[in-house]
């Protein structure tokens, strides 16, 4: 059986935006997606994320947690409030894994949790069913 993310589809009319203060993970998430054709853009806190949400709609967002400032639950929080951000999927990726962790992140949600290290085939497999949902959505 073919993996769900090996089948061709064009996904460059979507917008990822990756949220990470480490920029080597940011760099990784990228080299995973590139398959796709999303238009990717990257901010390295949460300030930057709502800055880049605020700017262009993502139709999804990858967030990291634990980030300087305002750290993901707070982006998060900020997102599901916003009547006009409340409808973005959002699949937080941390190293934060404890069930409270994963628990208050689907409380606050998010629509997926991946814990760190990333394993590809699950963030593709992710990935590519939350831009299913996005795409139905859009019919």
């Amino acid at each position: 059986m073919t993996p769900l993310y090996a089948q061709e589809h064009d996904y460059s009319k979507y917008n990822v935006l990756a949220v990470d203060d480490i920029p080597l993970n940011l760099l990784l998430v990228q080299k995973m997606l590139s398959r796709f054709n999303f238009t990717m853009r990257t901010a390295a806190n949460g300030q930057q994320a709502l800055d880049a949400i605020a700017e262009k709609k993502p139709d999804l967002i990858l967030l990291d947690l634990m980030m300087p400032g305002i750290d993901g639950f707070e982006v998060l929080r900020r997102v599901r409030e916003n009547p006009e951000t409340a409808d973005i999927r959002v699949v937080i990726l941390s190293a934060l894994n404890s069930n409270e962790d994963v628990v208050k992140g689907y409380n606050m949600g998010a629509d997926e949790f991946i814990m760190k290290p990333i394993i590809m085939e699950k963030l593709l497999t992710c990935v590519v069913t939350q831009m299913q949902i996005v795409e139905a959505k859009n019919k």
